[in-house]
């Protein structure tokens, strides 16, 4: 039986760089969709993915896109754009939670050194005159995302690091708010907020009772993101065939043939590589996306002994 890990050869360093161009042909605006650059630093996200059998970790940050790895907060495709806010500025000590229901916010930001306070103040008086705070951290940020205006795309909590995850949060829409880190100085806008998105797994006794009912088939979105040879070894019904390896070809279109509002499942080998094809889904804007645990290996040895295993 064949490893996981050993089909998906392409590395997350691969991928990013594959769907670089992406981002620009599909965002003609700041607010709307972008996503950040791989780097090692500096980063406000705390997480790290693994693509291959090494574990890659890709610092910096998400909107719509290239491949990012959970590693970024991607700002997934929306169905509307906000429009460009007029920016005031305050310190982030009011909050804007509308309850307490789970929810993520669309961020942008500049950073600038711990101890350079004149260009800090600086910053803040020309936000304050009138400033779009886009257009300064492509001038003046020190993090990899000023290339995208400083946008950091969607965002939920537990992905930053603490203080700036408490500024972001309990900021005013579209109110510019300073905070400090550990890499330096922040001033962050939030520039529109929801409620957050659904990532699950599915176990395949589960999915194999959805597939039962012909309605499923015609209103769920079902993704495969094994190679073409896995394929002919071992498929299942209403599946459509989207090959890791080719994020390229596909990735840019992904909404355009896909709804994001539709329950969307994913499935691979093993159901790894479909977790982060899912984990992707939901940065651009899947509202609820489901993960085939243990993939179609374990669809076939738990539920369904006539696909075969390889």
């Amino acid at each position: 039986m064949k490893c996981e890990t050993n089909v998906c050869i392409v590395s997350a360093r691969q991928i990013a760089i594959a769907a670089m161009s992406i981002l620009r042909s599909v965002c003609q605006l700041r607010v709307g969709v972008t996503t950040p650059k791989p780097c090692l630093h500096p980063s406000i996200f705390l997480f790290s993915l693994s693509l291959s059998h090494n574990t890659h970790t890709l610092t910096s940050f998400p909107r719509t896109f290239r491949f990012h790895p959970l590693s970024l907060p991607l700002s997934p495709f929306v169905l509307f754009m906000p429009p460009k806010a007029t920016a005031s500025y305050g310190t982030g000590a009011s909050g804007a939670a509308e309850g307490d229901r789970p929810r993520e916010i669309l961020v942008q930001h500049l950073l600038v050194k711990e101890d350079d306070q004149k260009l800090l103040l600086y910053l803040q008086q020309k936000i304050s005159s009138g400033e779009d705070l886009s257009d300064l951290a492509v001038e003046y940020s020190l993090c990899p995302s000023k290339e995208e205006g400083g946008m950091l795309g969607w965002v939920r909590k537990g992905q930053m690091v603490p203080e700036f995850e408490e500024a972001a949060f309990t900021a005013p829409l579209n109110q510019v708010v300073r905070c400090k880190t550990k890499f330096g100085w922040h001033l962050l806008q939030v520039l529109s907020e929801r409620e957050e998105s659904i990532l699950q797994d599915i176990q395949p006794d589960e999915l194999h009772m959805k597939i039962q009912d012909p309605s499923f088939l015609d209103e769920a979105q079902l993704i495969d993101v094994r190679e073409p040879d896995e394929v002919a070894k071992a498929s299942l019904p209403g599946f459509t065939v989207l090959p890791l390896r080719q994020f390229g070809s596909w990735g840019p279109e992904i909404t355009t043939k896909f709804d994001p509002q539709k329950d969307t499942y994913v499935m691979c080998h093993h159901g790894m590589r479909s977790l982060q094809v899912a984990k992707w889904l939901q940065s651009q804007g899947f509202r609820k996306v489901y993960n085939l645990s243990g993939g179609i290996h374990a669809y076939a040895v738990q539920v369904d002994p006539s696909v075969p295993t390889y």
